[in-house]
């Protein structure tokens, strides 16, 4: 009986242990870029600024854009 508790526990805890993912720390964001704000397309817009996403291992830049209210 000891024995048969003792094995449940322990592979209890080894599927604990495996079901853990550490990821691994990101870099550091870059710095902004520097963006020319073109004229809006049409009055009621207004400009969503560009910005850094993560993107699966790597910052990935979104460019700015106009977005209508």
């Amino acid at each position: 009986m000891k024995r048969t508790m003792l094995s449940a526990a322990l592979c209890a805890c080894t599927a604990l242990v495996s079901a853990c993912v550490v990821e691994p720390a990101r870099p550091p964001e870059p710095p902004p870029r520097v963006e020319v704000m073109p004229p809006p397309p049409a009055p009621g817009y207004h400009w969503v600024k560009g910005h850094y996403r993560w993107e699966g291992n790597h910052w990935e830049w979104v460019p700015g854009h106009w977005s209508a209210y």
